[in-house]
């Protein structure tokens, strides 16, 4: 019984490990050559788009506006293949040419976001490196 229980352990260990292993998560930003994914475009320039009708794999029910997406060249052209890859299998889908990505989207992103990322730096001037709240040596001394 007992090497019946270790050898179910062991068969569920190996048919876990890989779904584990493939769950590794990768930061990508905007702007970096290997960002694939959804744009959101809001007050951005009406991107060039890939084909004039958007792609639609699953038909739904309730219209929603459509997503832009940045792809690598070979899943637009196999959409229903790599839609899953996107949460956009029901979604209408226009694909962004790259140039324009490139010239337009990541630089007006960017800035948008630098602003953001330079008001976090010092907003807490206070307690700056080395004078945390409870850092350090006799961090609690006077209690």
């Amino acid at each position: 019984m007992k090497r019946f229980l270790i050898a179910i352990a062991v068969a569920a260990a190996t048919v876990t490990t890989p779904a584990l292993a493939a769950d590794v998560g990768v930061s990508v930003s905007i702007g970096q050559p290997g960002f694939y994914g959804r744009i959101d475009i809001g007050d951005y320039p009406q991107p060039r788009v890939l084909y004039r009708q958007p792609i639609i794999v699953e038909r739904v029910q309730v219209v929603r506006p459509p997503v832009y997406l940045r792809v690598p060249p070979g899943h637009a052209k196999n959409w229903k293949k790599h839609c899953r890859e996107y949460n956009a299998c029901g979604e209408r889908v226009f694909f962004v040419h790259d140039d324009w990505y490139e010239r337009e989207y990541v630089p007006r992103y960017q800035e948008k976001h630098r602003d953001r990322r330079d008001d976090d730096h010092g907003r807490d001037k206070k307690n700056g490196k080395g004078h945390g709240k409870g850092n350090g040596k006799d961090h609690d001394r006077g209690r």
